[in-house]
């Protein structure tokens, strides 16, 4: 990269850092128009019940979408961006982690390694979708590329992933964590057991299940969603340790998933997700802004709910051709490297001399 190129990076950088500025007021105002609005449809969904399960299970789904809103509010609290106070991003956090079923420092470090890390294909791991290259498919294990293809089967990442985070994921500490961690981890899960139990005591199991459960799949599902799509696009960008860099990496390698204005706001701007992988500290509130503000930004990739759905079909990222690509076509790509490396060893017959 040469140093023009470097310059107008750190000057994108720099425009889009302009907005990441916490406006208590506008964090104030978000909570009262999502926290409020969740507590009503939840009720309203309660009350339906008198009616018919049918009348409550749609209830239940746009709450469903209200706690992916929720769980914004928890995203940027763990980057400190949501409001100006420290220690009231992080009580409004845990709060919100509770609702959502998301631990706030485990969350947050795992978060923070993802910005730190993502499309550095010698730092995958954390905080990140499961990707693997053609190269190491090839030479993965039976086992290995077993897993891999449950792992990326559409029924089990968006049919089962929802109950693997919130069962096993979101419950237990990685080995190793600090203090601090495990015991936000341990708060957090009593407080949900205290929650839910009071909830079950006070409607009964069978009304607790029938509105919580679509609530926390929808919003599962959803939330999966977002996070896969915005960076497992066709064109996205991965690099090793040695090419790898930041600005591309935000730009390049998460999309602007252009939403209908519903949908942008109850899933709270995140479809500006290549504003917020260049600036993580702009609150959720001014992404949009970022973006409008930003002409460059304008050519970052832009996918719609209808192209997003291609991404479905891509498993293995190709590294020579810096794209991804479905298992059927790692295949065939494999095998024509095969047989170029065949005729590229044959030797000349004395006619060919």
């Amino acid at each position: 990269m040469n140093q023009n190129q470097k310059k107008q990076q750190q000057e994108l950088k720099k425009s889009v850092a302009a907005f990441a500025k916490p406006d208590s007021t506008a964090g104030i105002k978000q909570m009262i128009n999502t926290f409020v609005p969740f507590i009503l449809v939840w009720y309203l969904a309660y009350l339906s019940l008198e009616i018919s399960v049918w009348a409550t299970i749609p209830l239940a789904m746009i709450a469903g979408g209200f706690v992916i809103r929720i769980f914004i509010i928890f995203h940027d609290c763990t980057h400190q961006s949501f409001l100006k106070n420290k220690k009231a991003n992080r009580i409004i956090g845990t709060i919100a982690g509770i609702i959502t079923l998301f631990p706030f420092e485990k969350w947050k470090r795992d978060h923070n390694i993802h910005h730190a890390t993502s499309g550095n294909l010698d730092k995958r791991g954390t905080g990140d979708i499961w990707v693997m290259t053609i190269e190491e498919y090839k030479e993965a294990s039976f086992k290995q590329r077993v897993a891999y293809r449950l792992y990326r089967n559409p029924l089990v990442m968006f049919g089962l992933g929802p109950l693997y985070l919130f069962l096993i994921a979101n419950r237990f500490n990685r080995k190793g964590a600090k203090k601090k961690e495990r015991m936000n981890t341990y708060i957090t899960n009593v407080a949900i057991v205290i929650l839910y139990s009071f909830m079950i005591w006070a409607i009964g199991w069978q009304a607790f299940l029938i509105i919580n459960l679509p609530i926390l799949y929808v919003s599962g599902v959803l939330g999966i969603w977002l996070f896969y799509v915005q960076h497992q696009f066709e064109d996205s960008y991965f690099e090793e340790e040695s090419e790898w860099d930041f600005v591309k990496a935000a730009v390049d390698g998460s999309s602007y998933y252009k939403l209908p204005k519903a949908l942008q706001w109850i899933s709270g701007n995140i479809g500006f997700h290549h504003v917020h992988h260049l600036s993580p500290r702009v609150p959720n509130y001014n992404l949009e802004k970022a973006h409008d503000a930003t002409p460059p930004l304008e050519h970052a990739t832009t996918i719609t709910l209808k192209t997003s759905l291609e991404s479905i079909r891509f498993r293995l990222y190709d590294t020579k051709n810096k794209t991804f690509v479905s298992f059927k076509e790692a295949k065939s790509r494999l095998k024509e490297a095969k047989e170029q490396s065949m005729l590229g060893q044959k030797r000349p017959t004395l006619q060919e001399k």
